[in-house]
């Protein structure tokens, strides 16, 4: 049960050991929750069912679905489809499902970037640490630039968060517009080859809708 202002929204059902979550209640609450969040003008459209039906068991943590559908839950998410399609919408809501899991930070990679640009490695530090974040706009970010040396800053995010999840199994998620080909072209094979290990490839069609039109 989430309670949201003066109204109750039920996301299953509790048999006295476990909740066994409803899909169609939990559309319910995110399409409500999304209208709180976003404006009156915000909907969940059938188009989006089949990811949705992925994220949701990812973020309740069902196993049994999600290794039907190939997600590994102890990895984070890797979100890509075409710009406006929704995908920092759907991060920034689903967290919201699961008030008890620990909650992450949405973050754009420009912001990372232009901060490197001031305080220099730190901001690699910051970030590639052990809090619980999502790397928003994935690849689109400049070159960092600190004392007129050029660093591909989150590239080295990416190792450093790498190295804390073989250690701890924190979490890494991350939104973006480019597909595997673009982002092995922005950040080579190596770290290509971590990203693989860190993320779940949940992907949009190509062909989704801008939703900001």
């Amino acid at each position: 049960m989430i309670v949201e202002g003066n109204s109750t929204y039920s996301l299953g059902e509790f048999d006295g050991t476990r909740v066994l979550y409803n899909f169609d209640k939990m559309l319910i609450y995110l399409d409500a929750k999304g209208k709180l969040l976003f404006g009156k003008d915000f909907k969940i459209i059938d188009d989006d069912r089949e990811i949705l039906f992925k994220l949701c068991n990812y973020f309740i943590q069902d196993e049994t679905n999600c290794k039907k559908l190939g997600i590994d839950t102890t990895k984070g998410i890797l979100l890509t489809g075409p710009v406006g399609c929704g995908k920092t919408s759907l991060m920034k809501l689903l967290r919201h499902m699961v008030p008890h899991q620990r909650p992450y930070k949405i973050i754009p990679t420009r912001n990372i970037a232009f901060g490197f640009n001031h305080i220099g490695y730190k901001t690699i530090e910051d970030y590639g640490d052990s809090q619980f974040f999502c790397f928003d706009d994935l690849g689109v970010e400049p070159m960092g630039r600190h004392y007129g040396k050029d660093c591909n800053v989150m590239g080295e995010i990416l190792l450093s968060r790498y190295e804390f999840f073989l250690q701890t199994k924190i979490k890494t998620h991350a939104t973006t517009n480019l597909n595997a080909q673009e982002l092995e072209g922005r950040y080579g094979n190596r770290i290509r080859s971590r990203m693989r290990q860190l993320f779940n490839l949940v992907a949009f069609d190509r062909g989704s809708n801008d939703k900001r039109m």
